[in-house]
Order: structure tokens, then C-alpha cells, then sequence
């Protein structure tokens, strides 16, 4: 169909302002670097001095978190969880998946975007520096980089791209396409052989679980207590999430929670997930109180560690 003048002029504003937005988050987030050199795409499991990214004073600190979390003072258990449900669950914008405006593929480069290299991104279970641009969004090569359910939205009954969980960026990470593959929807839990994809970055699996590598254990930890809090069964087509200590046979549940609060406490929040914290509240308009308030973690889910 050809498209009248009007329909070209509001086509070339959505494609301006996607780019725009992109620039604006990308300054605000980061001063002007020098450019690192890039990691080959085709040497895809080099894996990248991540320690040093983690050690990197880049955090941006979020300006009033004490009001973002008021009204939690003196709370403990479910109702602490209920109430930080209410306030990660205002004035959230969900985001398009895939889109000719801002959608998850230009949220998730600025969120993961390589703090040494604002032209990649950090592959969550290789800690690969990667290109932007080689993706799986019009590139089928398995080394490219996708978007990583860290919530399988199989398990979790979110499936429909209506769904907030589908969306949630809060647990959509960059990670290998082949990795991603291979992992798929098992559930989390240490133990198993490493990977065929990834033997060297310490990610392991077995016939329903899998273990990521060390420097993300507790980041995947602090997603899945977020999911676990932040869709409690009110948001369209995403059920109740919630964390148990099985790894088979949950519904829309998922384990082990017992090995994820422990993943939480041998993997402290750093630099790299604070910041990338704040760039989520800045997309998304809500924070993930667990990387906050690791401690919360404990105090709202040991109870069900049993």
C-alpha cells in the first residue's frame, strides 16, 4: 500500500523519536568513555573481565529511595511483600517487545549496555562484551545476543505478549542466542555439568536445572524474588509467581528458592546491577527492591525454605 505524505512524515517522527529517546538515556547514564577495543562476535565464549566491571564506582544513586519504599518502615514478612507489591506495581510503562518506537531490544541496550564500551552489551551468563548490533532481531546466528526470559514466561503461564511479566525488563536480560537455548526453561539450582555452549564462564546444568556462573547468581536471585513479589495474580495474563523449593513439576512456580537465598547473600549487589537498576526505574518507572534492600530477601522468603 502506498503510504500518503502524512503517513511518511508520522513514520520518520516515530523512527526520530525512537533514536532520540535511545541518545537521552544513553547520556544521562553514561559521560563520555574512550571505546574499548570490541570482542570478536564470532569468538563467543570469551569471557569478559567481569570482576573488573564489578569493581567499577559507576553506581548512580537512586536521588529519595527512603520515599520510594515509604510506608515499609517497621513491616516484616508478607506484609513487607505486599506492600512493596503496591509500590513496584505504580505507574509502571510497559514496554512494546519488538517495535518500530523505543521497545525491550533498545531498553535492554541501555540497561546492560558495557560500561566500558557504549557500543556493546554484557551477555549475562558469558559476561561477553557484545556488540549492540549483532542481535537476534533480523540475525539468526546463534552467537548473536537475545532477550533472556530469566522467568521463563513458558513456566510462568505468561506466554502472551499482553502479559506484564513478558515485558518486564526487570528479568529480560542479553544473553547468547545458543546459551539461551540451551538453558531454556529450566529452573534454577546448583549442581550438573557444564554446559556444551559455555564450559568455561562456570554455567552448569542437569536434565531440569541450571546453574549460571558465579558473578550472576546473585543478580538472577534478586530478579526472581522481584517477580515473585511484583505479579501477585492482579496484572493481565500474568499469573501468581511464586518461589519454591521443588524443581520440577511447579505450574507457574519456580525453584529453588532455598538456593537462590543463597545465591543472594554469596553474590552481593554491585555496581553494574545498582546502576542498572536505576536505568530500569528511569524506562520502566519502578525499582527492584531486592537489589535495594538485599536483606528483604531473607525477610520476606526464608519462611518458605523449608
Amino acid at each position: 500500500m502506498k503510504l500518503e505524505g502524512t503517513d511518511v512524515e508520522n513514520t520518520i517522527m516515530k523512527n526520530t523519536m525512537k533514536k532520540i529517546i535511545f541518545t537521552l538515556f544513553t547520556v544521562a547514564s553514561f559521560s563520555t568513555q574512550a571505546l574499548a577495543a570490541s570482542t570478536p562476535s564470532h569468538d563467543p565464549h570469551i569471557v569478559a573481565p567481569f570482576s573488573g566491571l564489578c569493581s567499577k564506582s559507576v553506581t548512580i544513586k537512586p536521588e529519595n529511595p527512603s520515599n520510594y519504599y515509604a510506608g515499609t518502615e517497621g513491616l516484616k514478612g508478607d506484609a513487607l511483600k505486599t506492600k512493596l507489591n503496591k509500590i513496584i506495581s505504580k505507574n509502571v510503562t510497559k514496554l512494546p517487545y519488538t517495535s518500530s518506537e523505543f521497545d525491550v531490544w533498545d531498553a535492554l541496550a541501555i540497561t546492560d549496555q558495557d560500561p566500558d564500551n557504549s557500543n556493546n552489551v554484557i551477555l549475562m551468563y558469558t559476561g561477553r562484551s557484545q556488540l549492540i548490533t549483532f542481535s537476534s532481531s533480523g540475525n539468526n546466528d546463534p552467537d548473536a545476543w537475545n532477550r533472556e526470559h530469566s522467568y521463563p514466561k513458558s513456566n510462568g503461564g505468561f506466554n502472551d505478549r499482553s502479559a506484564s511479566g513478558y515485558t518486564d525488563i526487570h528479568h529480560l536480560r542479553p544473553t547468547d542466542a545458543s546459551i539461551n537455548s540451551e538453558r531454556g526453561n529450566l529452573e534454577f539450582d546448583n549442581g550438573g555439568s557444564a554446559t556444551s555452549e559455555s564450559p568455561e564462564a562456570g554455567n552448569k546444568i542437569t536434565s531440569t536445572t541450571f546453574e549460571p556462573r558465579d558473578a550472576v547468581k546473585g543478580d538472577i536471585a534478586r530478579m526472581m524474588f522481584y517477580m515473585a513479589t511484583r505479579y501477585e495474580g492482579d496484572d493481565i495474563s500474568t499469573p501468581d509467581l511464586e518461589l519454591v523449593t521443588s524443581v520440577t513439576n511447579n505450574g507457574t512456580a519456580m525453584g529453588n528458592i532455598c538456593t537462590l537465598l543463597n545465591w543472594n547473600i554469596l553474590d552481593p549487589v554491585d555496581d553494574f546491577e545498582s546502576l542498572r537498576n536505576d536505568k530500569i526505574q528511569k524506562i520502566q518507572g519502578n525499582r527492584n527492591p531486592y537489589v535495594d534492600n538485599p536483606d528483604w530477601a531473607d525477610e520476606i522468603f526464608a519462611k518458605d525454605c523449608q
